[in-house]
Order: C-alpha cells, then structure tokens, then sequence
C-alpha cells in the first residue's frame, strides 16, 4: 500500500461520517483562527504603540544632575556629551525657558527653546529651517495658528520683536521636545545662554545605547555629575510589556486547540472501534501494521490539515476587517513579523491532530486479526 492509496483511503473513511469529521476539523478551525488572530493583533498593537514613539528610541536627554547638587553643565560636561555623541548623532544644547507670544493684538504662552543647531530636532511645515538659526525665530504650529502669523511675520517676546522664519512641522512623535507650541530661537537671545539640557539625536537607538553608555562612563566615573535619560529604555519596557501579553494571548488561544485535539482523540478513537472488523480483514489479507497506521495518521492529519487552512483563511478576514475599519495603516497590519503568527498556529494545528490520532491508530494497528474479525 503506497501513500496515495492511504490518502484516498483516509479520505474514503473521513467521508463516511463527514457530520463526525467536520466537527472535529471544526475545533482546529477554532483553535488556529485564535491563535493566529489573537497573535497578529497582539503583535500589531505593539508595531502600532512602537511608531507613534517614532524616533524617540534614538535620544539620550543629558541634564545637571540635580539630586547631586549640580546646576548646570561644565564646559568639560559638555565636550564630553560631543565626543560620546561623534559618529554616532548630534548633541544639540537647549536653553529652555517659558514666555507669553504676541502677535496681532493676540497673545499665547509658549515653550522657549534656545539653540543654534535647530535642524537636528525640529522640521518645518513651511519656510526652511536654516542650518545655523542666528536671528528670527522659528514658531510651532500651534502657536502660529493662535497667533496667526505665518513665515514673515512678526512676533514679540518679552518686548523683543522677531520675524518668523519657519513654521514647525506638527509633532507626529512623542518626544522630549514638543515643537507645537514652542518657539525656537538663537540661544543669544536668552539673558542666561547656559544650556539645561543636552538633547542627543542618535542615527539608531543602537547608536543612542553606545551614546548613553559612554557619556555615564566618563562624567559620572567619580561622581553622579549628569543624569542621562536613555528613552529607548520607553520603549525596550513596552515591547516587553507586549511581549508577555502576546505570550499570554497565545497560550490561552491554545487551549481551544487542545481540546480541539481531545475532540480528534475521540473521533478517532470511536471510528478504530467501529471498524474493528474492516481492520480485521485487512490484516488477514496482509495489509501490514504500518500500512493502518499510516493511513489512519493520514486521516487525523487530514483533519488537522483541512482545520488548519480554513482557519488561516479566517484569520487573513479578521486581520483584513482590522485594516478596514480601524485606523491602522496597511503597513503595520501587513508586516512581515505577523506572518510567525500565522505560521505558528497551523503549524500548532497539524502537530495536535497528528498526536491526537497516534494512540488511535497505534491501537487499531496491534488488534490481533481473530480479535478484530469477532468485532
């Protein structure tokens, strides 16, 4: 007996209670559909949770560490940050600070940074943003809509007037340094040009790690002079965090799999005993313990298999309604990390309909021929 004649024969026999067969094909429906699902929406929420951290894996915040004592930065401090921060990002100094904006006879409280190097941090939704800002300033769009004022315009901070060079881009990202009602100008500008904090923009949040650990390496050999925020540290914690729920999603959706593989057991053990004398003949003809075997393994992988592919259909519909009435885009609902999940569940499938048919097809494979042949 070859193979294909066991497969034909298998599905011979699953088509003689196909009421039997298909409930127990429909709890490996049942079981892959939740894993894949609960799997890809687990892991879609973290890719969503992840993006819209956007690039605030890549930046190490360096301030004075004041719980030490210190006050502000050294110019040794901040050589330091600039040779940790060489061939791996930018180190841009920032005077921080709070004012009231005017402009058209209206006025709006705003974020005050100071910096010369303002491309590193901030993009422009209109105007350019000069590599070097020396005079102007640049205005953040939440503040340029209060106010009303575009690239042109003039606006007053603390009775000095400053034409607007750039408006900033909305902030899409979570970040430390929010530019929607913030105005950025030269750090001359400000009576006390000492910066607070040291902002790195890393080109990876591999490069910001080295970044981090270099800088406490160096300033903090002695003592605790700088405090370094690693904000890839945010993110490590929530993909953790997603990773224990994926974890746990997936265990419980395989549950339902395992007693999808009870339901298998029994179907399988109940069609061994009712066709004790089809077995029999069949070994009185000849027909060898491995050929029953495998062909009654060939019927639960059937099962399996079968249960499997309808599930994985399902679960391409349930992730494919995500993408449709939700706002997530099509590259987070497509991306090529759910495709484990989906794997990981038919393959789950299969191997619990195999071991669920094995003692039933071990056992209708030893029956004695006489013992069988009596029923």
């Amino acid at each position: 007996m070859s193979r294909l004649p066991a497969v034909r024969l298998a599905v011979r026999n699953l088509n003689r209670n196909r009421v039997r067969s298909v409930l127990a094909a429909l709890g490996i429906v049942i079981g892959v559909l939740a894993i894949a699902t609960l799997g890809v929406f687990g892991n879609v929420l973290q890719l969503a949770a992840t993006d819209s951290f956007g690039g605030i894996g890549n930046q190490v915040v360096v301030s004075p560490n004041a719980d030490a004592g210190v006050e502000s930065f050294s110019e040794r401090d901040l050589q330091t940050i600039r040779r940790a921060a060489e061939g791996h990002g930018v180190a841009v100094p920032l005077v921080t600070g709070g004012g009231l904006v005017r402009a058209n006879d209206s006025s709006t409280a705003a974020q005050l940074y100071g910096t010369n190097d303002p491309a590193a941090l901030f993009d422009a939704s209109a105007g350019t943003i000069p590599p070097r800002l020396r005079s102007g300033v640049l205005v953040g769009s939440a503040v340029a809509e209060s106010l009303g004022v575009g690239v042109g315009s003039t606006v007053e901070i603390d009775g000095n007037r400053y034409r607007v060079v750039a408006v900033l881009a909305p902030a899409e990202d979570i970040s430390p340094v929010t530019p929607d009602r913030a105005v950025v100008l030269p750090t001359d500008e400000f009576v006390d040009g000492t910066p607070s904090q040291v902002v790195v923009q890393a080109d990876s949040r591999e490069d910001a790690n080295a970044v981090a650990t270099e800088i406490r390496e160096r300033a903090n050999a002695r003592e605790q002079r700088l405090s370094v925020f690693e904000l890839s540290s945010i993110v490590d914690r929530i993909g953790d965090f997603f990773d224990l729920l994926n974890g746990f999603l997936v265990a419980l959706a395989a549950l339902s799999l395992v007693v999808a593989g009870v339901a298998i057991f029994n179907v399988m053990l109940m069609s061994t005993n009712e066709r004790r004398g089809e077995i029999g003949v069949l070994r009185a003809v000849g027909v060898r313990k491995r050929d029953v075997l495998r062909t009654l393994v060939v019927e639960a992988a059937l099962l399996g298999v079968l249960g499997g592919v309808v599930g994985l259909c399902l679960s391409v519909v349930a992730v494919w309604a995500l993408y449709q009435f939700t706002t997530l885009g099509l590259d987070v609902v497509a991306h090529p990390s759910n495709l484990p999940y989906l794997l990981l569940a038919f393959g789950f499938g299969v191997t619990v309909a195999l071991v669920s048919g094995l003692y039933p097809a071990w056992k209708a494979a030893n029956l004695h021929p006489v013992e069988a042949l009596r029923g």
